[in-house]
């Protein structure tokens, strides 16, 4: 293990990219660096916060006490989009049978622009919320009221709905309110149920391999449909998959544990199906297939899709940990830390620990951490623990985000910092069962039914979703009244259409968007959606332009061209046009024809030439205003 002197050194130059979360292309990256600063001076004895604070009460291993999704996320849309599949599924509470009536009616005038319906519907979900109190009628409620749905748009109401709707156990509702405050820099509050939040989604993961991240899907790249995305979601529709399903039916080994993979985590735009996922793992282990097997252990572990088995789960990990799999050493040593079908045994379950680290495995320096953290079968040392999570959290490992969410939440191995905290547990947070939304939000858009992907998006924006922000917000530009977007009387006008588009995309914007930054400046410099402010317009194209965008550099070079929003300055606006030819050389024509004009001001400022100048490149649709149509940036040809 490192001494004190070494871990400090290996905090001081690490680096910590989220590898686990592949951020899309028009979003800023998560970075976290850890420096000398945040590390504190632990004293490993027994007066520790560790002991005094509940955060750290819970079972840090992981996968444990596993309830369905439904329980982990009630009120969950889950029952309307996917219908129980296996008969150990347990029966719904038919004392929702009301709410979910008007939650369906709620989906069903938002995909066919009922306005009558939506209305009926939500006069039903205001009497269940306000009458009967049901916290999840609250929930939707405060939804409404917070988009402008057949309610005028009210952010007070949206909030105490949902306040009193997660003090009733709406996990959503606890998701939007992390959300606010979280916006609003108010770390005290949001980390506490960003915290509880991320719990859950922890206790969801496997107990040996890390799960793999089923990342919403950025529907458009910028301007256009994010067609190569979308292509690989399509589901049992996918000519790939069918392609897969052909060779696994024909007996390929490797064929059929990706078809088990694929169903068991709901993988391409596939419904998570555990029975058809333990038909094709039990298939491939016949045929001699041995990634198959550490599945195997999980099921039974897990009882998803079974029976829950935990002799037949060691047994399968074991035969797994036997052909190299090396990471299913975490889920015995998870077994044996948990007694779970074995006599409990620490030594044991950190001599398999052990084994997976030594392999390279993440999980297992995670749980070496776990263990020396709360000191479990070893001699408490925080330095070490904090050590064993900088490792796995460098390999992308999701439940070693959350310790060190929960170090800078508590002040244990690393100075309290609430922020950080936020931002780690939000991280985790955001892979809970509540991401199905963007599932089904997915899956109604390659169908055609854009009402319901945008209410679903919507939903999901409304969580803190900067990918559901951008998307719900990009549905509402690119299709208009086929979006099929609900106002506060019916279907949404053009001026709420864009005042929504625009606060979907200034959300988007202050997570890291860059095109959603841009496409605020140009709301604000055309008055779309808002009222025109140049001022507005210029804030929003610096922060784009500093996540080095090459459109927002040109429009920073027109504005200062013509002293719209910032000073007149030729020499600021040359360089701005030159690093944007530098940072994109698709924009050659556009800063040519820029440049020319700059000479021309320059040289003959009171000739006829600076008129003719600007005519000419309002031709070519570069920056005027009035040549502009409603989808296009300054720069954008």
């Amino acid at each position: 293990m490192m001494s004190r002197s070494s871990c400090h050194l290996f905090l001081f130059l690490f680096l910590l990219l989220f590898s686990l979360f592949p951020f899309p292309l028009l979003a800023r990256p998560f970075v976290l660096v850890l420096s000398q600063d945040d590390l504190k001076d632990v004293q490993n004895d027994d007066a520790s916060p560790l002991d005094s604070d509940s955060s750290w009460d819970d079972d840090d291993f992981g996968g444990t006490h596993v309830k369905p999704d439904d329980e982990l996320d009630p009120g969950s849309w889950r029952r309307l989009f996917e219908p129980p599949t296996t008969l150990l599924s347990p029966s719904h509470d038919t004392s929702l049978d009301s709410y979910y009536a008007a939650v369906h009616k709620i989906i069903s005038a938002s995909n066919n622009g009922d306005a009558r319906l939506m209305e009926e519907a939500a006069a039903e979900i205001e009497t269940a919320a306000n009458t009967d109190g049901d916290p999840h009628a609250r929930s939707v409620l405060g939804f409404l009221y917070g988009m402008g749905m057949m309610r005028e748009r009210n952010k007070a109401k949206a909030f105490l709905n949902h306040y009193f709707a997660a003090e009733g156990g709406n996990a959503q509702s606890k998701m939007a309110l992390a959300y606010t405050y979280s916006r609003q820099d108010m770390h005290e509050k949001a980390v506490k149920l960003y915290a509880e939040l991320a719990e859950i989604a922890v206790n969801s993961f496997l107990i040996s391999k890390d799960s793999p991240v089923i990342e919403p899907i950025r529907i458009h790249n910028g301007a256009e449909e994010n067609k190569e995305a979308l292509k690989k979601s399509r589901g049992e529709d996918d000519e790939d998959f069918q392609i897969l399903e052909y060779q696994a039916q024909k007996g390929n080994a490797g064929a059929m544990y990706k078809m088990g993979l694929f169903y068991y985590f709901g993988l391409r735009g596939l419904r998570r199906d555990h029975i058809k996922a333990l038909m094709w793992f039990l298939k491939a282990v016949d045929k001699g297939e041995p990634r198959s097997l550490e599945l195997l252990g999980e099921i039974y572990a897990r009882g998803a899709g079974v029976e829950r088995n935990y002799t037949k789960a060691l047994e399968w990990l074991s035969l797994a940990s036997e052909h190299g799999l090396y990471s299913a050493y975490n889920g015995m040593g998870y077994l044996y830390v948990k007694g779970y079908g074995v006599e409990k045994n620490y030594t044991k379950a950190k001599e398999y620990f052990h084994k997976a680290a030594d392999n390279e495995d993440a999980g297992g320096h995670y749980n070496l951490g776990v263990m020396y953290l709360k000191g479990i079968g070893v001699k408490r040392d925080v330095k070490i623990a904090c050590k064993c999570f900088i490792v796995a959290a460098n390999a992308g490992q999701p439940k070693a985000f959350y310790q060190l969410a929960k170090m800078f939440h508590t002040g244990v191995g690393l100075k309290k910092n609430l922020p950080m905290a936020t931002a780690l547990y939000k991280l985790v947070a955001e892979r809970g069962p509540w991401s199905s939304l963007s599932r089904w939000a997915l899956e109604s858009y390659l169908k055609g039914d854009m009402g319901k992907a945008f209410l679903l998006y919507s939903r999901m924006a409304e969580l803190g979703y900067e990918i559901a922000q951008s998307n719900a917000a990009w549905i509402l530009d690119k299709y208009g009244e086929r979006s099929m977007c609900m106002g506060e009387s019916g279907v949404c006008t053009d001026a709420e259409r864009h005042q929504r588009a625009h606060s979907l995309w200034w959300q988007a914007s202050e997570q890291g968007n860059e095109h959603a930054a841009l496409l605020i400046g140009d709301a604000y410099y055309y008055g779309r959606g808002t009222v025109r402010d140049y001022d507005r317009a210029a804030e929003a194209y610096i922060h784009a332009k500093s996540q080095s965008n090459a459109q927002a550099m040109f429009n920073l070079g027109y504005m200062h061209e013509h002293g719209q929003g910032l000073p007149f300055d030729l020499h600021l606006a040359k360089r701005y046009y030159d690093q944007a030819l530098e940072l994109d050389p698709a924009a050659k024509l556009p800063v040519t024809l820029a440049l020319a004009s700059l000479w021309v001001r320059k040289n003959y400022a009171d000739s006829f030439l600076v008129s003719c100048s600007l005519w000419y490149m309002s031709c070519f649709c570069l920056s005027l205003p009035e040549s502009m149509s409603e989808d296009q940036t300054l720069f954008n040809l």
